[in-house]
């Protein structure tokens, strides 16, 4: 009887709870799966068929034009032949579901081994490092969902990877993703990718090319061929790896492929217009939001212009040396802009990255502070020696001319006058200034720093020189006129905001005066183009950089030349090369444009420029004279003058203040005088009289390596 009752004893409690854990768990998972179908069910209906899916474009197109509508290039996806599963070679297919989905053909459009080995590598390295995508899930990613890294993103992949295998066939899907995905290079499906990389038809891909294409989805950027070829060979040798391993190939198959051999198509020839459009088509994410509907981008470059200044660079930088040029027009307007001699062999962008001294071409805002703080063009200066703390700057040469006016100061790149200038208005009112005229680079406030100590870039110095020229209005260079969509709806058009005014307009006109004075007469001459033209040269020490900057009927043009590792140049100076390049590009720019005149013209002697390279500290270097035709002359023969005298030993006029009154029609000369009404200037404390130079006479003919 005890037995029967044992034999008969009730399910104790864990078994009980065992068992409604168990049939919970049954029914939750019979909701889930039912949940799931219904899910599933929904999304297949609303997904769009097979033909439908073939037409659908992926990517924006878009088309860049210049400012008169001329199509400089098209950019964004680009679509070969539709090819079906039937005309698809094998050998893409077997590489593609080799590399990136072994078990396609098995499995329901997700892969839960791949998901589980993904997984675990993510809770062993805390991101995800694998992928567990199938074939049918990047499909779904990249026709309906994005790239975030979510979990909520993955499970609407899976689940509409799920809907698309109930309604495609595997070969259709095969179809769609080869046709549709990325392969780098602005190239969609496998067409595209073979005719972009090996310039042919995707139905004659070989093993080996189909080997670059398919290791090609991982990191479209990365292996791309055009970008770098070895690790798009090195990518196809992993991929002919995981063919064999997959079964796709034999192993002598492998072996015998060489995709060293295969034969990459050229690359389209790139020219200085990609500097442009370098610098202007990320704008674009700041303009509009649309990414999607194709659009045309009008931009401001005239493309004859741009033929001018990509000549002009090219012919004109001296051998070894790199060249950057851009030209503004009164509003802003980028209208060319060169970075480099040569796109394809260095994309690096000079006329808007790279940061260089800018040399006595800063000096236009040490004599626009001047002129703000109070001087005028006529005021008399005084050149000679001058020691501001321990600095001690001197003209190249180590001549001195003694009074004379502002305007021939900076005409002839007085250092000494610049500086004086300097320590009188202060260099935070100079810096100031700067910052004023869009310069965004660092400044020191030393006090060398009046003769352009601090880097600058060429597009920050064009559009400080485009803001004198618009009397003192500022002007913000821009790229982009206007955006459409190929349906003609306007989504973005520029506006020229005239409202900030940076100087008075007489300082904008003061600094004109000067900057004409300086290509008339000065330091600038080659610059000249048969107009009227204001302009600075700019040289820095030991022939490092040259720059000219200026600007004539209504276009500014920037030109700086230089190394790119600062090693000096012989015989670069901004008065040479960079000057000259100036005036060939200008001419052909302005030829069509009204001639405009500048208020002053003041016409100097040939014999009396000042060499405009900025020797900073210590005595001039080693140098040896020249005559007119660049032959060597011993140290006090040739040409001489004698500031004392009144004539030089050849019997030319004397350049002094007298000379320069005469030619002005002012009659006699002033009387030394303050050169503003700032008490604080030096000159003020004691007359301004002629500095006595030595009894020797000195060779005003240039050093070598002088301007």
């Amino acid at each position: 009887m005890a037995r029967g009752k044992k034999g008969n004893k009730q399910p104790g409690p864990v078994r009980k709870w065992f068992f409604r854990l168990v049939k919970t768990g049954l029914v939750v998972g019979l909701l889930g799966i039912i949940a799931l179908v219904v899910a599933v069910t929904v999304i297949r209906s609303s997904i769009p068929g097979y033909e439908d899916l073939k037409s659908s474009p992926n990517g924006q197109m878009i088309r860049v034009l210049d400012v008169s509508g001329k199509e400089l290039f098209s950019m964004g996806p680009s679509y070969g032949q539709w090819l079906e599963y039937d005309a698809i070679p094998d050998v893409m297919v077997d590489a593609m579901v080799a590399v990136e989905d072994r078990r396609f053909r098995s499995h329901l459009g997700v892969d839960p081994i791949g998901i589980a080995r993904s997984l675990q590598v993510r809770l062993q390295r805390g991101h995800f490092a694998q992928g567990g995508s199938t074939i049918t899930q990047q499909l779904a990613r990249n026709i309906f969902l994005n790239n975030n890294r979510t979990f909520g993103r993955k499970g609407r992949e899976i689940l509409i990877a799920l809907a698309m295998e109930s309604k495609f066939s595997k070969e259709q899907i095969l179809s769609l993703y080869l046709n549709k995905v990325y392969f780098g290079g602005g190239a969609y499906g496998i067409d595209a990718a073979s005719r972009r990389f090996f310039a042919h038809s995707a139905k004659d891909l070989s093993l080996a090319e189909a080997a670059i294409i398919a290791g090609l989805v991982k990191a479209p950027s990365r292996y791309s061929p055009t970008a770098d070829a070895q690790a798009a060979i090195d990518r196809a040798g992993v991929v002919l790896t995981v063919m064999q391993d997959a079964g796709a190939i034999t192993a002598a198959q492998a072996a015998e492929t060489n995709p060293t051999a295969v034969k990459l198509a050229p690359e389209p020839r790139q020219n200085s217009v990609r500097y442009f459009t370098d610098w202007a088509l990320p704008q674009l994410d700041l303009l509009i939001d649309e990414t999607v509907e194709p659009i045309e981008v009008w931009t401001t470059l005239d493309l004859g212009m741009q033929r001018a200044a990509t000549t002009a660079i090219q012919k004109g930088t001296p051998a070894g040396a790199q060249g950057a040029l851009v030209a503004m027009d009164r509003d802003g307007a980028v209208r060319a802009m060169v970075g480099g001699t040569d796109y394809v062999t260095s994309n690096y962008n000079r006329a808007t990255q790279a940061m260089r001294q800018p040399g006595s071409a800063w000096k236009v805002f040490v004599y626009m502070a001047a002129l703000e703080a109070g001087y005028t063009p006529d005021d008399i200066v005084t050149d000679e020696p001058i020691k501001i703390g321990n600095w001690t700057p001197r003209n190249s040469g180590g001549r001195y001319a003694g009074d004379m006016s502002v305007r021939s100061a900076f005409a002839y790149s007085k250092n000494t006058v610049a500086a004086a200038i300097g320590n009188d208005i202060g260099t935070s009112t100079i810096a100031n200034m700067a910052r004023r005229f869009g310069i965004t680079t660092p400044i020191d406030t030393n006090p060398s720093m009046v003769l352009g100590t601090s880097d600058v870039r060429v597009l920050d110095m064009t559009r400080a020189f485009a803001s004198i020229n618009a009397k003192g209005i500022s002007v913000t260079p821009y790229a982009i006129n206007k955006v459409v969509t190929m349906k003609g709806d306007v989504l973005y058009q520029s506006k020229f905001d005239g409202s900030r005014v940076l100087v008075d307009p007489w300082v904008a006109a003061g600094i004109t005066d000067l900057m004409q004075t300086a290509v008339n007469a000065g330091t600038g001459k080659a610059a000249q183009i048969g107009r009227p033209v204001a302009g600075k040269t700019g040289t820095t020490s030991s022939n490092k950089d040259g720059w000219f900057l200026g600007f004539s009927s209504g276009l500014t043009t920037g030109v700086w030349m230089g190394r790119d590792d600062a090693k000096p140049v012989s015989g670069l100076q901004g008065g040479r090369a960079p000057a000259a390049a100036f005036a060939a590009f200008m001419k052909v720019a302005v030829a069509n444009r009204k001639v405009e005149q500048f208020e002053t013209e003041l016409v100097l002697p040939d014999w009396q420029l000042e060499p405009d390279e900025d020797e900073l500290y210590g005595a001039p270097e080693d140098g040896i004279y020249v005559d007119e035709n660049g032959m060597p002359i011993e140290t006090g023969k040739g040409l001489e003058y004698d500031l004392e005298g009144g004539q030089a030993d050849d019997g030319s006029p004397q350049l002094d203040q007298e000379w320069i009154d005469s030619v002005l029609g002012r009659g006699e000369k002033p009387a030394a005088k303050a050169p503003s009404p700032n008490q604080n200037r030096p000159p003020v404390d004691k007359p301004q009289v002629p500095i006595k130079q030595p009894a020797a006479p000195v060779s005003i003919l240039p050093r070598v390596g002088d301007e």
